[in-house]
């Protein structure tokens, strides 16, 4: 450390260079502090930025092992816990009954009123009578009436073997002999009846049961079936059900407004030792659509250029995230985007979850707003496009005024490359995008609706894994999309697709369109 000199010693000159010297160290000192506080200011940003990140991937890879517990888990918690009560109220009246000589005590617990049975389930009549109608006095009992109690009984899966019989009729006379044909099959000559098939059909692609599964299901009733042969009949039933799947398409494309998701499948290729990674995409009509549809497709990659094959010649409102293969189809003006306000939302969801970021906080309760105006437009009995738009104006469009505002704002206070800086900037690069559902009243305000079609895929895939090829895939999408808008379309999937089956072989492909599950009716 330099000492300092006598200053009375120095010439007036030798003063002012000395003076000039600290002043230049001086200002060295501020530049240097300066300096240092901008990195100290950077290196807290970009640990922030780490600890977001960090929090994000910790909440994906364990969320499902913390102590938080889902709707899910909740509603089988509540299960265990009424199993409890039943054990404990049986093992009281055992305990109550075992001490005869304790007067037994009564519960309080309100128990739920049994609800009566359907009426449509087959009824079996079971008669109690007693072993003799004579009185031990001697005389003849005389039935005045009796009491009924209904209980729910239950069979396993049953087979049945149909025997179709075709009788042989000859003329006499001319020795001519007539027999009616059999009825035209999905599977000709094979064994499967069109409701099996259906059951097949049905139990992997919408309750997510592998083959294998089911096989075993089929042997405890007594009925052994490869899988090889299980697996024949859902191959040829796809091929079967794809003209239906394709007529569905064009209906969908002949929409205004359509959803658009993808979701990644595993493919797992015979003769290839590591398994790849498939997409599927799908496409929806609105809630708000009197037609109630929604089309999968299999591809092989994400590349935007599937969608645009799909999407070709359609001119409409494509809803959609902020995917970039989506980009390129709304250059062209044909196509108009309309943002999706849940991946707006999740943004500043996550910022919440992981920093409890009160800017976060703000942002959400606006978006809840929003939403909730949409919650009270669905409860509307027949609630029209037009009703949604005046509604949306009146209260929806001052809402988003404020959060335009708000995110303006907040954006000048925050650091550039902060996580909450990427959440304010996420939605103000797709604000034209996110407000063109407050002008249409058949727009919907987020993408939710196409994503919720998506969960039967991600169901299906922790169950059987992986698709055996990308033509099973498609195959399974052929199925995934008659099965699916069956149940858009408040239908059993089972019903509908035993009678689609039974009726296709000989049903005219002009007419094809009748056999569509928005179009369908029972024979």
């Amino acid at each position: 450390m330099k000492t300092l000199p006598d200053l009375s010693q120095l010439t007036h000159e030798q003063l002012l260079e000395f003076t000039q010297q600290l002043a230049m160290q001086n200002q060295q000192l501020v530049e240097d502090k300066q300096h240092l506080d901008t990195k100290v200011q950077h290196l807290t940003i970009l640990n922030k930025k780490y600890e977001h990140e960090l929090a994000l991937f910790k909440r994906h890879k364990f969320a499902q092992k913390n102590e938080n517990l889902t709707a899910k888990q909740i509603s089988l918690l509540d299960e265990a816990v009424e199993e409890d009560i039943a054990a404990v109220d049986l093992e009281l009246e055992r305990l109550h009954a075992d001490q005869s000589d304790v007067p037994a005590q009564k519960t309080t617990i309100s128990k739920a009123k049994r609800r009566p049975l359907p009426d449509h389930l087959p009824t079996i009549r079971v008669e109690h009578e007693p072993t003799s109608t004579q009185c031990s006095c001697g005389c003849q009992l005389r039935r005045i009436g009796e009491d009924v109690s209904e209980k729910l009984s239950f069979k396993p899966a049953q087979f049945i073997k149909e025997q179709h019989v075709r009788g042989k009729w000859v003329c006499d006379q001319c020795d001519s002999i007539q027999q009616q044909p059999m009825p035209a099959y999905v599977i000709d000559k094979g064994i499967a009846s069109p409701e099996l098939l259906s059951h097949v059909l049905v139990s992997k692609y919408a309750d997510h049961l592998p083959l294998y599964r089911q096989r075993l299901i089929y042997q405890r009733v007594g009925v052994d079936l490869a899988r090889s042969t299980l697996s024949e009949w859902i191959g040829q039933c796809g091929v079967q059900l794809e003209s239906l799947a394709e007529a569905l398409k064009q209906i969908v494309l002949q929409q205004r407004v359509i959803h658009a998701d993808e979701t990644p499948v595993t493919v797992m290729q015979m003769g290839e030792k590591k398994p790849k990674k498939g997409y599927v995409w799908a496409y929806a009509s609105t809630q708000y659509n009197s037609i109630q549809a929604v089309i999968y497709e299999f591809q092989p990659s994400r590349s935007g250029k599937h969608a645009e094959d799909f999407l070709q010649g359609w001119q409409g409102h494509l809803v959609c995230d902020d995917y970039s293969g989506y980009k390129a189809q709304f250059k062209n003006k044909a196509i108009i985007e309309v943002g999706c306000m849940a991946h707006a939302r999740r943004k500043f969801h996550e910022l919440h979850v992981t920093c409890k970021s009160q800017i976060a906080e703000q942002a959400l309760r606006l978006i809840q707003q929003l939403y909730q105006i949409e919650a009270e437009l669905r409860e509307i009995p027949n609630c029209t496009a037009e009703q949604r738009r005046q509604r949306r104006q009146q209260d929806s469009q001052p809402i988003m005024q404020q959060l335009y505002e708000w995110l303006k704002q907040h954006q000048l206070k925050v650091p550039t490359s902060s996580p909450t800086a990427k959440a304010i900037n996420y939605s103000l690069k797709r604000w034209h995008a996110l407000c063109r559902y407050l002008d249409d009243g058949e727009l919907p305000i987020c993408n939710n609706w196409v994503e919720n079609q998506m969960r039967p895929w991600a169901l299906g895939r922790k169950n059987w894994l992986f698709a055996g090829s990308l033509r099973s895939g498609q195959r399974a999408a052929n199925i995934m999309t008659l099965i699916q808008s069956a149940k858009l379309n408040g239908l059993d999937p089972y019903a509908y697709l035993s009678d689609v089956l039974k009726r296709l072989p000989t049903h005219k492909m002009k007419d094809i369109e009748e056999l569509l599950p928005h179009k369908w009716k029972p024979a």
